[in-house]
């Protein structure tokens, strides 16, 4: 595959679109939904309380209906934009994503709850997949690090205002109001978006568009994330992993997702990712790099309050407090990388040191202890962060880069499945390696008052300032030291990425963009001296 510029780079560099108010407007619209989105991650915090009450044993489900749901949707999200146009896309996904949420600040039972993340869910995969594709529209490769930096900037204050939020409203009882407030963000977004993002339309009739709908590949790839998402929801905490309830739809899932493989290869007319491009070892080594740093990331930010809740006895609010030094590590950090390849027009010197730099960091986490200072936590963190922030607004280039512009939907739309999709392995992982190992070290005496293949974890956290001093140390002891196993883990997972990122070749990053998704207003002007040329 050539390393040059692509044939159907067709418009020129001063062609591209005018960066002028209305410009950053969609910039601003677009990184508003991303933190919305994010903001999400507060749920975990306030699920106690949301569980206390609205009663029901399925809690695990009010985060995985919603993880489940975006995965699964996000390859259809790319068919759809390159069908029906961005704009309608995309404000049909802030639709259900505020729908979702005003289902879910009113849910009732749990139940109800569940079904209602699971549509949030489904508006949240849209507006990830097609924020990233308007972005692409707007936006040069070579110019992209910059943009992906301000984005990662508004997702990384979500994370990190998500613990302070979820836990102030949740000690005055005001858990429902983490969704409401989904309504005045995805109602000011769909504002912008509707008036501002005038991209070009794709011409052709309903019926022609829907005849380009790749429905059997939809169904199957729907099928096959749901499968393999219930079998990972349930492996180690529900079930075992060698139970049937757990390799049944793993192993369904898993054979799903080849038959799609084969399926949108061979035999598709009009394919949901493009398979048939990807015959370059950098573009597969682009989508497994976004995966394990997404696995990285979520296995982190989701078992490092754990430490502190279980091993310090902080609240949630403070133990997402103590957590800033990834937090507010990563986006810095992102943004500097990604101005980095827009000035340098190199990315894999980045990436490579990003992957040694998450090993080092995670082998000093799995240093830590129950005894171990917050400030040596919180260095700690800080080294992480650097290496997950380089690799934030980086791993795209070599997905994008090899291929057509004409490619960037179905690209980027498997560029944030792939993302989704570490995120389940990510928290399913910690899961398992925690239940197990807490197995291995509680006292057993203490470790027979909870039912077995329940999530021991969350049910002994909240207990654990009641114990008896000697007691209380064994539990915390046995908290740190199951930690640093998935911290351990994390090590590996990190070698996996840096031997996967030896793979990818540089090539010269586009300097144009798809004149198919061109602005409407800015293709108008610009016709008007080719028109009047041609009657002269």
């Amino acid at each position: 595959m050539s390393q040059g510029t692509t044939p159907d780079e067709n418009i020129l560099e001063s062609q591209l679109p005018k960066r002028d108010w209305r410009f950053w407007c969609i910039i601003l619209s677009i990184s508003i939904s991303n933190f919305t989105s994010y903001l999400d991650m507060a749920v975990s915090t306030a699920l106690p309380e949301i569980s206390h009450e609205l009663g029901g044993n399925g809690f695990v489900w009010v985060g995985s209906a919603y993880a489940v749901a975006s995965t699964a949707i996000l390859p259809l999200s790319g068919g759809l934009a390159q069908i029906f146009g961005r704009r309608i896309t995309l404000l049909g996904a802030l639709l259900l994503f505020a729908l979702g949420s005003a289902l879910s600040g009113a849910a009732s039972s749990m139940p109800f709850l569940i079904g209602a993340r699971t549509v949030q869910g489904i508006g949240a995969g849209g507006i990830a997949g097609l924020n990233q594709i308007v972005v692409s529209d707007l936006v040069p490769l070579r110019d992209r690090g910059t943009f992906s930096g301000i984005l990662a900037l508004f997702a990384m204050m979500a994370v990190c205002s998500a613990p302070v939020i979820a836990g102030a409203l949740t000690d005055h009882g005001k858990w429902r109001w983490l969704f409401y407030l989904n309504l005045f963000t995805s109602g000011l977004c769909g504002a912008l978006i509707g008036l501002l993002l005038n991209l070009k339309r794709p011409a052709g009739t309903l019926s022609q568009k829907l005849r380009e709908i790749d429905w059997l590949g939809n169904l199957i790839i729907i099928l096959a994330s749901i499968s393999l998402g219930i079998g990972l929801t349930w492996a180690g905490t529900e079930h075992p992993w060698g139970s049937s309830q757990t390799l049944v739809p793993v192993i369904l899932g898993l054979f799903g997702m080849v038959l799609f493989y084969l399926w949108e290869k061979i035999v598709a007319r009009h394919p949901l990712v493009p398979f048939s491009l990807m015959n370059s070892w950098t573009v597969v080594s682009g989508y497994m790099q976004t995966l394990i740093h997404s696995l990285l990331v979520f296995a982190l930010v989701f078992y490092l309050p754990v430490y502190f809740q279980a091993c310090k006895g902080d609240s949630p609010t403070r133990s997402g407090v103590v957590s800033f030094g990834i937090s507010l590590t990563i986006a810095p950090l992102g943004i500097i990388a990604g101005a980095s390849v827009t000035r340098l027009q190199v990315y894999r010197p980045q990436m490579w040191a990003g992957w040694m730099i998450i090993m080092i960091g995670m082998g000093l986490m799995s240093t830590l202890h129950a005894d171990s200072l917050v400030a040596t936590s919180v260095g700690f963190q800080v080294v992480v962060g650097v290496g997950l922030g380089i690799l934030l607004t980086t791993t795209y280039f070599p997905v994008l880069a090899p291929l057509p512009v004409s490619a960037n939907a179905q690209a980027l739309s498997f560029f944030i499945f792939c993302r989704n999709f570490g995120q389940i392995w990510g928290i399913t992982i910690g899961a398992t390696i925690l239940q197990n190992e807490l197995k291995k070290h509680l006292p057993l005496t203490f470790l027979a008052q909870f039912p077995e293949g329940s999530a021991i974890a969350y049910q002994i956290i909240p207990q654990i300032k009641q114990l008896e001093p000697e007691l209380q140390s064994q539990v915390q002891i046995s908290f740190s030291d199951s930690l640093d196993v998935i911290w351990q883990v994390c090590i590996g997972i990190a070698g996996l990425g840096l031997l996967m990122s030896t793979v990818m070749k540089h090539h010269q990053l586009h300097n144009a963009t798809d004149d198919k998704w061109a602005m409407e207003n800015q293709r108008e002007k610009e016709s008007i001296p080719d028109r009047a040329s041609e009657i002269v």
